[in-house]
């Protein structure tokens, strides 16, 4: 517990040593088992559990500041981080507001347990609020039957976060949240990683065959297309992280873009690439967005802490805030190639994995099509569940 009582923010040594094995985690598509350790020995994984029950207690905001420097060193490693964080995450929000129900969480991964998240479907663009996967009430639990996939963490969880329908439950389809103990057998991992970028999260298919897990690890029932303070702290709390995560990679595609104008040459100036009137452009372009992002994301963070009244357009600033995040950093890093002059091309440019690894942020939920949906529909006061979607 000592590491715990006296991490304040991540030392600068592990970020460069996380920095320093993440090209090769990229390189050789591999989990990074070193970092993990590292981030796990420091307290890392407990930053937002409760002080009185062992952990930091960080907030979001400060959570997100934390990720967000890790993924300006490493990536991969903030955005798995982040599928564990945001479970203790959330838990502890709803404690915040008054809900106990998830308090266990808390306490287990105080203890160790790692948490990660299986929510990823084919053919389910309305991820939490529907899914394929089946679920079936029997005695002391639910029998799961499906197929997840994008499973960060898949190498270490022990505790993985899942959602499936009940389609017989008397009171209409719902939407059961649970957790499944790495030893409860039903289940198969399906090595399925090898991706444009983000490769280190190792994040395979886990594939459940009449899996039953046990009412202790039922964290929530909800009606199919609605939501409740458990999702709603859900997205607040992922979502937030995972805006970090990316603004991190766009501020370090930024560096790059600053250092490579300093020092690249031309023929045709006396002087660096720094003085040439449309670098000066692209680079300014970039800030300005940064500033943007940068303001978005703090900003959502505080008013929620500040238990801002927001009612019903709490989800069109949480999915806009990702959004625009997202989308941002693929900007700044496409910039920041236009002004490496080539050299962004080789596999040895720490920018060429940037560029691959955020191109991942569209596909987390929500992604663009869901956010313009969930915007749109609430910005124009329709229900979200409102069908026909399209006609």
């Amino acid at each position: 517990m000592a590491a715990i009582a006296t991490l304040d923010t991540l030392p600068a040594e592990l970020l460069d040593r996380c920095a320093q094995r993440a090209a090769g985690y990229d390189r050789e598509n591999r989990f990074f088992q070193e970092d993990w350790d590292e981030l796990k020995a420091a307290g890392f994984l407990t930053i937002n559990v409760p002080k009185d029950l062992g952990g930091r207690g960080f907030s979001i905001g400060q959570t997100a500041r934390e990720l967000q420097k890790l993924a300006r060193r490493a990536p991969a490693t903030a955005l798995a981080t982040n599928m564990h964080l945001y479970w203790t995450g959330i838990a502890a929000e709803m404690r915040r507001l008054g809900d106990n129900s998830l308090e266990w969480m808390l306490r287990e991964a105080a203890q160790g347990e790692v948490f990660a998240a299986g929510h990823s479907e084919t053919g389910n663009d309305l991820p939490v609020f529907l899914s394929t996967s089946q679920a079936e009430r029997v005695d002391g639990g639910y029998r799961i039957t499906g197929h997840k996939m994008f499973g960060s963490l898949t190498p270490v969880w022990t505790r993985l976060g899942v959602h499936a329908m009940d389609v017989n439950d008397p009171a209409g389809p719902q939407i059961i949240h649970a957790f499944v103990p790495r030893n409860t057998p039903g289940y198969t991992i399906k090595e399925t990683w090898d991706t444009l970028g983000m490769r280190a999260t190792r994040s395979d298919d886990t594939i459940f065959d009449g899996l039953v897990v046990p009412d202790r690890y039922v964290a929530r029932k909800v009606p199919a297309g609605q939501a409740d303070l458990f999702v709603l702290c859900l997205f607040a709390v992922a979502l937030s992280g995972l805006s970090a995560v990316y603004l991190g990679v766009a501020h370090r595609a930024a560096e790059l873009a600053v250092e490579t104008a300093k020092r690249r040459t031309s023929l045709a100036l006396s002087r660096s690439m720094a003085y040439h009137p449309e670098v000066q452009h692209e680079i300014a372009e970039m800030f300005m967005r940064l500033e943007a992002m940068d303001a978005q994301l703090d900003r959502l963070c505080s008013d929620w802490e500040s238990n801002v009244d927001h009612g019903g357009n709490w989800p069109l600033k949480i999915v806009a805030t990702k959004a625009n995040v997202v989308e941002g950093a693929k900007e700044v890093v496409d910039r920041a190639m236009t002004i490496s002059g080539g050299s962004g091309m080789f596999k040895t440019s720490e920018l060429e994995r940037l560029y691959r690894d955020v191109r991942a942020g569209g596909f987390h939920p929500a992604n663009a099509l869901l956010a313009h949906e969930i915007v749109g529909k609430i910005a124009l006061g329709i229900d979200l569940g409102e069908q026909p979607r399209w006609g």
